[in-house]
């Protein structure tokens, strides 16, 4: 049953920071955290894999951080950060034999974590004066922070 619940939190994540999740993901299939062998998601593991989403990851930082970035609730943002929450998703419940409920948890997740976050977000920006900015590095590091356990759990 736990790995309902950690399909669902890397889904939020992804809500959070589309490519976030999918970086953690792939590096704890490379680095043997998950297991993913034999199954359609295999690809998460192999070599190149995380560093390609470690890159989008902090590409997706940056860009986030400019005044043009759109709000990540428009249609693109949305699809965008589902897609990443049911790969993640289907990836931590494939590692427990259960890709399709991970894949499902991970796109509630996902949605959870797209309006979720951005109103977080919004009223932390609000608290500290309308700066976006310093509410925007505590999601940064929340995201972060949250993949790197979530993905670290599961282990257990």
């Amino acid at each position: 049953m736990i790995v309902y619940l950690f399909a669902l939190l890397i889904g939020v994540v992804a809500g959070l920071r589309a490519m976030t999740a999918p970086a953690a993901v792939s590096w704890a299939a490379a680095l043997g955290w998950i297991s993913l062998e034999g199954t359609p998601l295999a690809f998460l593991g192999f070599t190149y894999t995380p560093w390609v989403f470690t890159v989008l990851a902090v590409v997706e930082l940056i860009t986030d951080q400019l005044p043009k970035t759109p709000s990540r609730k428009v249609p693109v943002q949305f699809g965008a950060r589902i897609a990443m929450g049911a790969l993640c998703g289907a990836a931590m419940g494939a590692s427990q034999g259960v890709l399709v409920g991970g894949l499902i948890a991970g796109a509630v997740g996902a949605v959870m974590g797209t309006l979720g976050g951005y109103e977080l977000r919004k009223r932390l920006a609000a608290s500290i004066g309308g700066r976006d900015f310093p509410a925007a590095l505590v999601e940064d590091a929340f995201a972060i922070g949250s993949a790197y356990w979530i993905v670290t759990s599961i282990v257990r």
